[in-house]
């Protein structure tokens, strides 16, 4: 007898791209109007100048004293968002493993969009810069962009085997370098056109649309999803054992390496994001809005570039070695834009960092290949809690560094992270190095010397 077929309905969409394009371009929306605006307008009017720019025998300058207090309260509101977050990502990356990603981009997406409402608030309301503090506690309380980061690379993580997962997470930072792109451009034309208000009501809708994504079109990615208890030690814990538990040592060793090189490579990507428009408004260089956004695009492209970058390298070469060359894209830029006193040299050090983007997929998919398949979002938990320090360790060196150095070198910051890089270039080389002895050794059936 001939059967029923079953009835075609809409499935979910495997695809956690489209939500993280979403939230990336909120966030870089988000960030250089934000900053621009806080240099332009104080809401309790106790700003040392009505107007940033002064014309001063034909040359524009941006004032140091407004500079260094745009330094300041960048640091305070990262501090803010840092402390907020800490423990919230620990808490739901961890649950993640056990009801599913889904849950987990879902809150942070809905965090997000009280902080572009608050924002908003703050604008039409001529509120002081510190009404900023708020909407950021708020967003880091649900998670804010670190746990999208963190469940996304895990659904990542979940859906594909570890061959092909240096690639699909470089894929999914390309996602990141696409939305900024578009974000500094569009943002900067519209900034120039409109203001600083209806900008931000795109970051209200991207922020409301990954949410309205994430709750009806994504599909879980965690096979056999189960109810578990949120508020609970347990979960922190799991991220505890990631790294103390003493069984696998050497698996404890490189993840421990691997999470140290992490955090200082995104530090000094953190810190130099920071001050890229502070640089790039202030003399000699003093850039309009219009040259901020190509000048941010360019700082985005480099996902793209460094996605087919990667993409080739991998024919001929290891991830590791792929990953020194991007950690070597990446010092050679900032050296560049360190010096930078014109705008051509300026967007040639933006051009020389085509593959600095190269690193951070490669170690975040060694990382997710140290841990079983249950412990993937205790694992990028522990990476966004890493982010999350990063976040205030950048704020807290780069912008105190460029309020100290303005008066003898305005690029030192990007110097001093060129040589913060060769860390993390040492211990990647270390750990690539160290693999192929002890395979080596196992392979011949020698035994490794007691120094390894």
């Amino acid at each position: 007898p001939l059967t029923k077929p079953p009835a075609r309905r809409c499935l979910p969409l495997p695809a956690v791209e489209p939500l993280l394009f979403l939230s990336t371009l909120s966030v870089a929306l988000q960030g250089p109007l934000a900053t621009q605006r806080w240099e332009t307008s104080w809401g309790d009017g106790g700003a040392a100048a009505s107007g940033v720019h002064q014309e001063v025998s034909g040359a524009c300058f941006l004032l140091q004293e407004v500079e260094a207090l745009v330094s300041h309260w960048n640091l305070y509101i990262n501090l803010g968002g840092f402390f907020a977050g800490l423990f919230s990502v620990t808490l739901f990356g961890p649950w993640s493993d056990s009801v599913g990603r889904r849950p987990a981009l879902i809150l942070p997406a809905v965090g997000m969009t009280l902080q572009a409402a608050v924002y908003l608030l703050v604008m039409y309301l001529q509120l002081h810069v510190a009404y900023f503090l708020l909407g950021r506690i708020l967003s880091g309380l649900w998670g804010d962009y670190n746990l999208i980061l963190a469940s996304c690379f895990a659904y990542v993580a979940d859906i594909t085997d570890k061959r092909s997962r240096t690639f699909r997470v470089a894929i999914l930072e390309a996602c990141l370098g696409i939305a900024g792109m578009l974000a500094s451009i569009g943002g900067g034309q519209w900034r120039k056109a409109q203001g600083y208000i209806n900008p931000f009501w795109l970051v209200l809708s991207a922020s409301l649309a990954a949410a309205l994504y994430a709750a009806f079109c994504l599909q879980e990615s965690v096979k056999q999803p189960k109810p578990a208890k949120l508020f609970t030690l347990s979960h922190y814990k799991a991220v505890y054992r990631l790294y103390m538990a003493p069984e696998n040592l050497s698996s404890r060793r490189a993840l421990a390496l691997y999470s140290v090189a992490f955090f200082l490579l995104v530090t000094v990507h953190f810190g130099a994001r920071d001050i890229y428009v502070l640089y790039e408004l202030g003399s000699p260089l003093c850039w309009a809005a219009d040259l901020i956004g190509y000048g941010s695009a360019a700082n985005y492209l480099v996902y793209l570039s460094s996605l087919g970058g990667l993409r080739l390298l991998q024919l001929c070469l290891e991830d590791t070695w792929v990953a020194e060359i991007g950690l070597l894209s990446n010092i050679s830029g900032l050296v560049v834009i360190s010096f930078a006193t014109t705008t051509a040299l300026m967007f040639t050090g933006y051009g020389i960092l085509f593959l600095s983007m190269a690193a951070t997929p490669v170690i975040r998919s060694k990382l997710s290949k140290l841990v079983s398949e249950t412990e993937q979002g205790a694992l990028f938990a522990s990476i966004a809690c890493v982010q999350g320090v990063c976040s205030l360790a950048s704020a807290g060196i780069f912008n105190s560094l460029y309020s100290a150095s303005l008066h003898f070198m305005r690029g030192f910051p990007f110097l001093f992270g060129a040589i913060i890089l060769l860390i993390p270039a040492a211990i990647l080389g270390w750990i690539e190095i160290w693999d192929s002895n002890h395979d080596y050794f196992h392979f011949s059936g020698a035994s490794p010397s007691p120094a390894d």
